[in-house]
Parts: structure tokens; sequence; C-alpha cells
């Protein structure tokens, strides 16, 4: 069945903040499908639209979601913020620790980064110095087991010299 391009936004402008309505709830007024909500709260999402993918209310909204908000937010004065806020049932509070949330994370992705390539290039420097370590080890014993050989191989040839 097809729906008006202006159906289905009022639709969906009722699944978001600040009206908050759940998919269950809209499918019994309106007579559409769940499924059919679903996919247009996916869609909305698709297109960047700051939707938040579940019914959930806006502390349990999906990292993506909060980040989709922040981007969406990024260049509003704090009168154009606040009224964003308004219409989406959310504090600029919430905005700006979310976007600080945002900063720190990318932050702490680089430096924990610089942290782990010294730790890898230090494992890899101790590993060499190990195989070089036993390397070594390898060669002395191939020797002495030579030796042992050679010896064993005199002794059976001119007899034990230590006798006589």
């Amino acid at each position: 069945m097809a729906y008006s391009k202006e159906l289905k936004s009022a639709i969906i402008a009722k699944m978001l903040p600040p009206n908050d309505i759940s998919i269950s709830k809209l499918a019994k007024e309106e007579g559409i499908p769940e499924a059919t909500l679903h996919k247009w709260r996916a869609e909305a999402r698709a297109n960047g639209y700051a939707a938040p993918a579940s019914d959930a209310p806006a502390e349990r909204w999906s990292s993506q979601d909060k980040f989709l908000i922040v981007l969406e937010t990024a260049t509003m004065s704090e009168i154009e913020l606040s009224e964003y806020c308004r219409t989406k049932g959310i504090y600029p509070e919430e905005v700006q620790a979310w976007k600080d949330a945002c900063i720190q994370a990318n932050g702490g992705v680089a430096k924990e980064a610089t942290r782990l390539n010294r730790e890898l290039k230090q494992k890899e420097k101790e590993n060499r110095a190990l195989e070089k370590e036993l390397l070594r080890k390898e060669k002395a014993l191939a020797e002495a087991a030579a030796l042992l050989v050679l010896r064993k191989k005199a002794d059976a040839i001119w007899g034990d010299q230590e006798e006589e």
C-alpha cells in the first residue's frame, strides 16, 4: 500500500522526540503495520536524520544516535540549539555532554594507538633479541653434540687413551 509523503512525514515526526509515541501504539492508531513504521524510521536514520533506533529515552540512545545529534547541532547557535532540543525532547546539556564524549573518544583513540605502537615495537625488539639468543644456543648445542659424536668415533677408532 502506498502512503503519501505528508502522512509518512507526520508519522515519523510522531515517532521522534518530543512525542516519542511507540511504534506499536502508532501502528494501532494509524492502522499501519509495525514493520512499515520500523522501515520508515530506519530510512530516516539512513538519510542522516537524527532518529533513535528504538523507542528508548534519550539517556539510552545508541552512540550513533547521539553522534548524529552532535553533527546535526554542530553549527547551531545557542538559541537554535535550544529550539532544536525542545523539538527533540532533549536538553542542551545532554548534547554538550555527547559532544564532549565524541571529542574525548577520538583523542583517547590516538593516544591509545600511540601507546600500543610503542608497546608493539618494544615487544618486537624483545622478540628479536630472544630469537637471536635462541639461535646462538641452538648453534652451541649442535656444536656440543658434534663434539660428543666425534669423541665417540675417535674412542671407537683409537680406543680410550686414558686406559693406558
